[in-house]
């Protein structure tokens, strides 16, 4: 067996209602004057109101300029905000750029590092404030990652790794997630399930202890998504899709994604593509790209998927998960071509030079993907 290290966030709690024990929380990390790290959509949806009145008289205040694929001006500002308050503790609450930005904050306003010595795999020396991490949507399984993602230039990303971004505590509290509509609802959990899919066959680091987390994930996530998309008021439905996303995030934290994430980016850096929505796009045709090297896997994870005998070999099971997932991804209204998110023709060789850039995840791909392979992918996506 090959040997491997498996590393994860100190302390998880599962449970509806679980946002109401935060206070008894935080007094255990140590925290008294918390900054909580959010963004606009939260406060709109009167989320933010809920956690300061769970908080009650522990004193706090907020950030919540956050926006999705973070831009480094949007770090130093909540930055700047911890520094003049005096933050002891950071408490990230919303989707993954939201957790995304608390994990630096918690990191650079107590290291004294700035954010340019940070970036790459491993470069944090921390050490960093008490941290919780409370997502509100079931996808990025940021609660779980050591990675945080900034966006760097007018179309690029850069990512700061570190296991001292892992935070203390992760809360999933389905309750949090009950009015998130429908088409995030879809484009997350589809997120989750690609985690899933590429820690499974990722090429580095795959390992026993992710393969068994990406398998429950999917299960979760296949059980469970077109219901809560359906019926967002479904609370058991809430609580398997944030379990499957965290056990995908752990997955993937630790056996890393390749391609699909790789030309997902691009997607999101030249349109401001929600990145659950641009996994989703390239997903079946990455995955039929990689059915010559990965075959034997996928066909593992579509007896996840699918427990059955209709299917002989790892190749016709291969061809059936990506049918079962272009189904699910039409079956939850996302859309499936580039050019009905709103993708330029003209762009595409652009995306496919700029998906080259995604080494740290193109390695872990269990195909090698060339310039030209990626530029086919997205043009029989379009």
């Amino acid at each position: 067996m090959q040997p491997f290290t498996f590393t994860t966030t100190r302390s998880l709690v599962s449970r509806p209602g679980a946002l109401k024990e935060l206070p008894d929380y935080c007094r255990q990390l140590g925290m008294e004057r918390p900054l909580i790290v959010t963004d606009r959509g939260i406060v709109s949806a009167g989320l933010l109101d809920q956690l300061e009145d769970v908080l009650g008289q522990l004193p706090s205040d907020s950030y919540c300029d956050v926006v999705a694929d973070p831009p480094e001006s949007v770090v130093l500002e909540a930055l700047a905000k911890a520094q003049s308050m005096q933050a002891d503790g950071i408490i990230g609450f919303g989707g993954g750029s939201s957790m995304d930005t608390a994990k630096l904050i918690a990191l650079l306003a107590c290291s004294g590092e700035s954010l340019d010595q940070v970036y790459g795999v491993e470069q944090a020396k921390g050490p960093r404030l008490p941290l919780v991490l409370i997502p509100t949507t079931a996808g990025t399984g940021s609660e779980v990652t050591a990675v945080a993602i900034v966006t760097t230039g007018e179309t690029t990303k850069t990512g700061v790794v570190s296991p001292i971004l892992l935070p203390d505590l992760a809360i999933l509290d389905a309750e949090l997630t009950v009015g998130l509509p429908g088409h995030i609802t879809a484009a997350t959990g589809i997120d989750a399930m690609v985690h899933a899919i590429e820690a499974y066959t990722s090429a580095h680091k795959k390992n026993p202890y992710s393969d068994m987390l990406a398998r429950e994930a999917l299960k979760l996530m296949a059980g469970s998504l077109l219901t809560a998309v359906e019926n967002g008021e479904d609370l058991e439905a809430r609580q398997q899709m944030l379990l499957g996303a965290c056990l995908a995030g752990q997955a993937f934290a630790n056996a890393p994604v390749a391609a699909v994430h790789a030309l997902a980016y691009p997607l999101g850096g030249h349109y401001h593509i929600p990145h659950g929505l641009s996994n989703s796009l390239v997903l079946p045709e990455v995955l039929r790209f990689n059915a010559s090297a990965a075959a034997d896997l996928y066909a593992e994870l579509y007896d996840v998927l699918v427990p059955s005998n209709d299917y002989a070999t790892a190749d016709q099971k291969t061809q059936a998960m990506i049918q079962w997932l272009k189904q699910l991804i039409d079956s939850v209204g996302l859309p499936t071509r580039l050019r009905d998110a709103g993708v330029k023709e003209k762009s595409l060789e652009i995306l496919a030079a700029d998906a080259m850039l995604q080494q740290r995840l193109l390695v872990n791909n269990p195909r090698e993907v060339s310039e030209a392979d990626a530029l086919a992918i997205y043009r029989a996506v379009f």
